[in-house]
């Protein structure tokens, strides 16, 4: 079965299937995200697991993987079907630390939660990571602790044409020191953290869609424009997000779930509403194959 027409802001042609011949497949909106279930990730995957499990990825943008049991190496293992594992920049101040697991927790004592705006994780990078990978083991006895997820290619087809045209042509600076030391104060690596530039609509390599690519957490100015006329931009873009539920899921953890998400077409938000109690996961993320390109 396919989804039809699924809102006028999704074209016909990229309806979300929802039948895989390996695995059950439960939407979480009609647009973006979805539920897995009958697949075991700690264990290896056959050639057609793995083929559902992209397409899968390429249809629904977010996938959550329910009931998952998976060592470090497990998690790592399944990451590495997608690339080269990343290692985050704010590593060099974790040492002792496995460099590709990005630990993820926030408890009564904690200054902050990791990735309470909206963002694109490490977009700062010159090749940023194509897709993470957050396993999270350890929910709220409150409950909350949700994920916010955006879809990207309908932010840009919500902007009226000219505007489509217009940004088209622009890059964007995407600074890691502005989350790095402006939000979590961390004290920056000799040579600083990345600070590069990309395009504000992007083409997805594998969809050819495209995409807004600029983000609260990292972008910090359009390139050629005056400091007023980008923040402008920048803020009505960020607006847009905020404005508009109608491109979000809402990833609902329960413990040992997997969710992994294309940071190529999305944005995320990660919801503190619990405290003082506590959230415990591990993120690997995958490094892409080349700069975000127009």
């Amino acid at each position: 079965m396919v989804v039809k027409a699924l809102s006028k802001h999704v074209p016909i042609s990229q309806a979300r299937r929802t039948e895989y011949a390996t695995f059950e497949v439960t939407p979480i909106s009609p647009h973006i995200g979805a539920e897995i279930r009958g697949v075991d990730l700690s264990r290896p995957l056959s050639d057609a697991q793995l083929q559902d499990i992209r397409q899968a990825w390429a249809d629904w943008m977010v996938l959550a993987f329910r009931d998952q049991h998976l060592d470090r190496e497990a998690h790592k293992a399944f990451s590495r079907h997608f690339g080269r594992l990343h290692v985050h920049p704010m590593h060099h101040g974790r040492p002792g630390q496995d460099p590709e697991i990005l630990t993820v927790r926030t408890t009564a004592q904690s200054a902050y939660t990791a990735g309470e705006s909206w963002h694109t994780d490490v977009s700062c990078d010159e090749i940023p990571p194509l897709g993470s990978l957050l396993y999270i083991t350890e929910t709220p006895e409150c409950g909350g602790g949700d994920t916010l997820f955006a879809d990207m290619y309908m932010a840009f087809e919500m902007l009226s044409p000219p505007m489509q045209a217009f940004l088209q042509g622009l890059t964007a600076v995407h600074d890691g020191a502005m989350p790095y030391v402006g939000n979590y104060k961390s004290t920056p690596p000799e040579g600083g953290y990345p600070r590069h530039e990309h395009p504000v609509v992007t083409r997805h390599p594998v969809t050819g869609r495209k995409v807004l690519y600029v983000n609260s957490g990292f972008t910090t100015h359009i390139v050629g424009l005056q400091r007023w006329e980008s923040r402008s931009l920048l803020d009505m873009i960020f607006a847009l997000l905020q404005r508009e539920p109608k491109l979000h899921c809402r990833v609902r953890w329960e413990p040992n779930t997997l969710t992994m998400w294309d940071n190529r077409c999305t944005q995320h938000q990660a919801v503190w509403d619990y405290y003082p109690f506590s959230r415990y996961g591990e993120r690997v993320s995958v490094v892409g194959d080349a700069p975000p390109s127009a």
